[in-house]
């Protein structure tokens, strides 16, 4: 499976709903499943993020399906990149010419 870094921030009405953010990330979770995937990881955080999520997707289209239903409810915006782990960059180099 594909690994995403999900930088999440929350929205005005995001913030005002503070109390219910485990409950989000709970759901969040749950359609990530639904979807073939898994949240494996979610730290909250201070700075320009207010969450940062940690995506297994079986596909970018699967990780833009999560990314596109969470945003649409309208407690966050999120801004989602493919990650790369170790075995995944050896493979990646192993292409490059020269």
């Amino acid at each position: 499976m594909a690994n995403y870094i999900a930088l999440i921030s929350w929205t005005e009405q995001g913030v005002k709903a503070y109390g219910n953010t485990l409950d989000r990330a709970e759901a969040a979770a749950e359609l990530a499943g639904k979807l073939g995937g898994s949240l494996s990881q979610i730290f909250w955080t201070m700075g320009e993020y207010d969450v940062v999520g940690v995506l297994e997707a079986p596909d970018d289209e699967s990780a833009t399906a999560f990314a596109l239903a969470l945003s649409s409810q309208g407690n966050v915006r999120t801004s989602t990149m493919r990650a790369f782990d170790a075995g995944e960059m050896r493979q990646i180099l192993a292409k490059v010419p020269g």
